[in-house]
């Protein structure tokens, strides 16, 4: 069928369709035109088309259920200049529609519109084209295909198109294809950087966009050492960072910031952007007032850390502006901030001492209150890093860190809990920062910690512990939340064991030697025992340890007594921790007098002269009375009742042991005692052994009652807690204790043993006499076991016959 041909003046024939706005009713129709064999009447739908597909997606799903994309799929090679540009006009704007892609896809249109990417071919259909390829981009399969069908090279060639959505589309292609590392390796090759760096060189406003794209190419290209090394020497990186700082578009800021963290990554690209001194251009970027430029250039910063002298340039030019980007309200830009710090002050005392100038202690602290769990954890490894300073990590302390960190610890995330664990240790070698954490309630979580299943988790919590029981109220506190139960089973595991659990433990014990000995049934000579040690008899694993304060305040039973060691006089026993409170109160008690005074005058003259003014006096003492009475009610402490008979054991054997010469006599004499001939008067000075009630011959040892002795002790004072002194029938267990408690207090080194059926023994290591006839010989020390039932004072050598005998036997 031919072309026909309208003469001049004679009215279009009625069959032919007028130009019209076409609307969706009438889309059917002209779908059904693109079957024509005219080119006027496809160019026309087709333009018909792209008019109706550009109002929005639902049109465009129209025209997919009416098969308009298999029809356009064919004009898109049409011979025709015209119908072809139209029909790929349609499909680059019906390619925003998922449906319409996933049907290009399998059409395979990628090759068709790559071969229209020719310089020959209209302008139009290259920005339509490659709209079309990047919309369809977005797909991985797609990238392969575009990639595999040659498509890069005419995309980077298009680059240089004089229609800026020509380059925009290409370059936004070219981006998503970039994200293989592939495409990434083959946009080298074909020397993109050239056009991208023209790219940026575009005046026109609307190329903000344009920028952003070309940056983020750029971004991965510059991962490439060889890459960077040919920019930096045709002068491109220098424009670069040119371009840059001139910039005020936050998209374009925030893009070359990610690109310059892209090339950090590798030790050779910092080097290079070191040289052309990228550090002014990220600290710029600092001070911008958009926050995702802050974020991005600092992320930028962090990556450069790693290169030394960059490290050294932000630490003298960054950390103020870091430091006041910690008090932003942004949490994005926080963590960011702190992260950066992190890296600044890892191993750099000079930077970690620029922190603490530029004020960055208390914003610190308060980044440990943020919304991020990792703004969390390292703002508490920045204060770590500053902690290795002695000054820094006690100006941190005074800040009140240990309180601030009691709830890091309660967190549910191991990063947060693995650094606020460690941040404990590293602060918890200061008492008063032991004591601070302690009254925080961070002890509790701290203890949590050692369940954790996480290996870093658990090795932190575990050193915390380690260092926090370095005293006696804070270990005692943690062995009450449970630490040593869970200590020792870490220690059973082969594979939950660490380098810090059995120290920990130990610590733990070697600060409550009550519970130690009474757990593990030993005290070293360096368990130095103290006045508020008791032995309440060897304890079965699960069971509670209970204090002294609480056995004291049970009932009377038939049990084993509790025996006690307190030789501190009733005077000089520590003050309760109200004390200090109370002398307040005293003091507000004399202020508190003339104010009631006051009040009862106000009476009087309320009630006229019926009262007199030494009932007035009396109401006075009366009522001050009562406020004291409150007063000394809340700052009781309960505290052992002092031994004195055990403070005069220790100061005879003070004045009579110590100033013997050898260690061996002082250890023979503090077992059975001393003849004393001062003052010409000779007396035998007795000592453990017969304060107990003397030798015992070993076939009546079942006749020595000691038992009833000590149960009329506890009857006596309706308690079974008894003071070591009070006991004067002391059986093997009795006697150690009380040999160990003098022995410490002047200097005697011994250890304690817990045996079976109420044995207890002391051992010492002693020097033996060198052998007769050789002078000079050193031997090393041996250890014995000292007699104090038997033979008072008898040295048994530990692993002879003897000595299993007064351990079993």
């Amino acid at each position: 069928m031919g072309k026909k041909v309208k003469k001049e003046g004679e009215p279009p024939p009625k069959d032919v369709l007028d130009p019209l706005l076409i609307e969706s009713k009438t889309a059917a129709t002209v779908v059904l035109m693109l079957s024509s064999p005219e080119e006027e009447v496809l160019a026309k739908a087709c333009d018909s088309l792209y008019k109706f597909a550009s109002k929005g997606d639902e049109n465009k799903a129209t025209l997919l259920a009416l098969g308009a994309v298999e029809q356009l799929y064919k004009l898109i090679s049409h011979e025709d200049p015209t119908v072809r540009r139209n029909a790929i006009m349609v499909f680059g704007i019906m390619a925003s529609n998922y449906d319409v892609k996933k049907l290009l896809r399998e059409l395979d249109v990628t090759n068709s519109l790559i071969s229209h990417l020719v310089p020959e071919e209209d302008v139009v259909i290259h920005e339509f084209a490659t709209l079309c390829l990047a919309y369809m981009a977005v797909e991985y399969t797609t990238k392969v295909q575009i990639f595999e069908q040659g498509g890069l090279e005419p995309l980077i060639r298009l680059l240089g198109s004089p229609d800026p959505d020509v380059q925009k589309n290409s370059v936004e292609c070219i981006y998503l294809l970039v994200q293989d590392f592939q495409s990434r390796a083959a946009v080298r090759e074909l020397n993109i950087i050239p056009p991208l760096l023209e790219l940026l060189k575009s005046e026109y406003p609307e190329f903000s966009d344009l920028h952003v794209e070309a940056l983020a190419v750029l971004g991965n290209c510059l991962e490439d050492v060889h890459t960077l090394q040919l920019i930096q020497q045709s002068g491109g990186l220098k424009k670069l960072l040119s371009f840059v700082g001139d910039s005020t578009i936050p998209d374009i800021q925030k893009n070359a910031a990610k690109a310059i963290t892209k090339a950090a990554y590798d030790s050779e690209n910092r080097n290079i952007l070191n040289e052309e001194e990228v550090e002014k251009c990220l600290i710029n970027l600092l001070e911008t007032d958009n926050d995702g430029v802050k974020v991005a250039a600092s992320q930028a910063i962090s990556a450069m850390c790693a290169n030394s002298a960059s490290k050294r340039a932000f630490g003298l030019q960054g950390i103020p502006q870091l430091v006041q980007l910690l008090s932003s309200d942004n949490e994005e830009v926080k963590e960011a901030a702190v992260t950066v710090l992190v890296n600044l002050t890892a191993a750099s005392p000079s930077n970690a001492s620029a922190v603490a100038e530029a004020e960055g202690i208390e914003p610190l602290l308060n980044t440990l209150y943020a919304q991020r769990d990792g703004a969390i954890a390292n703002a508490a490894t920045v204060l770590t890093n500053l902690a290795m300073q002695e000054p820094l990590r006690v100006n941190i302390q005074s800040h009140g860190i240990m309180s601030v960190l009691a709830e890091p610890l309660r967190s549910t995330n191991s990063q947060v809990q693995s650094k606020a664990a460690f941040a404990v240790a590293v602060f918890g070698c200061d008492a008063d920062a032991r004591t601070e954490l302690r009254k925080a309630g961070g002890l509790g979580p701290l203890v949590e910690l050692l369940h954790s299943k996480n290996e870093e988790v658990r090795r932190n919590a575990c050193w915390a512990v380690m260092i926090c029981a370095s005293d006696e109220l804070t270990a005692v506190e943690l062995c009450r939340l449970g630490a040593l139960d869970i200590l020792e089973e870490i220690n059973l595991s082969i594979s939950r064991k660490n380098n810090f659990s059995k120290a920990a433990l130990e610590k733990l014990l070697d600060n409550n030697l009550s519970q130690k000995y009474s757990q593990m049934g030993y005290l070293s000579s360096n368990n130095i025992i103290t006045d508020g040690f008791y032995d309440c008899g060897q304890i079965k694993r699960g069971m509670k340890f209970s204090s002294l304060e609480e056995l004291s305040m049970q009932a009377l039973t038939d049990r084993r007594a509790i025996i006690f060691i307190n030789a501190k006089p009733q005077e000089e026993q520590a003050s309760p921790p109200g004390e200090e409170k109370a002398h307040d109160s005293s003091h507000e008690q004399t202020i508190l007098s003339p104010s009631i005074s006051r009040k009862s005058s106000r009476e009087k003259t309320r009630k006229g002269k019926g009262k007199k003014e030494e009932e007035k006096s009396k109401e006075v003492i009366q009522i001050l009375s009562a406020v004291q009475d409150e007063i000394n009610l809340q700052n009781t402490q309960w505290l052992p009742p002092p031994d004195l008979i055990l403070l005069n054991y220790i100061n005879d054997a003070s004045k009579t042991i110590l100033p013997l010469t050898t260690t061996r006599e002082q250890v023979v004499a503090l077992a059975q005692g001393i003849i004393d001939a001062a003052d010409s008067g000779i007396h035998w000075n007795r000592f453990v052994a017969d304060k107990m009630g003397g030798p015992i011959e070993r076939d009546k040892l079942h006749n020595f009652s000691w038992e009833l002795h000590i149960s009329e002790i506890e009857f006596e004072l309706k308690c079974n807690v008894v003071p070591i002194g009070k006991v004067k029938k002391g059986t093997f267990y009795h006697r150690a204790l009380l040999f160990k408690a003098i022995a410490d207090r002047i200097g005697i080194g011994c250890s304690l043993v817990r045996g079976k059926y109420n044995r207890a023994w002391n051992e010492v290591k002693l020097v033996d006499d060198s052998p007769q006839g050789i002078t000079g010989l050193l031997l090393p020390p041996r250890e014995y076991i000292v007699d104090l039932m038997f033979e008072p004072g008898r040295l048994i050598k530990e692993g002879s016959v003897e000595a299993d005998q007064y351990k079993h036997i």
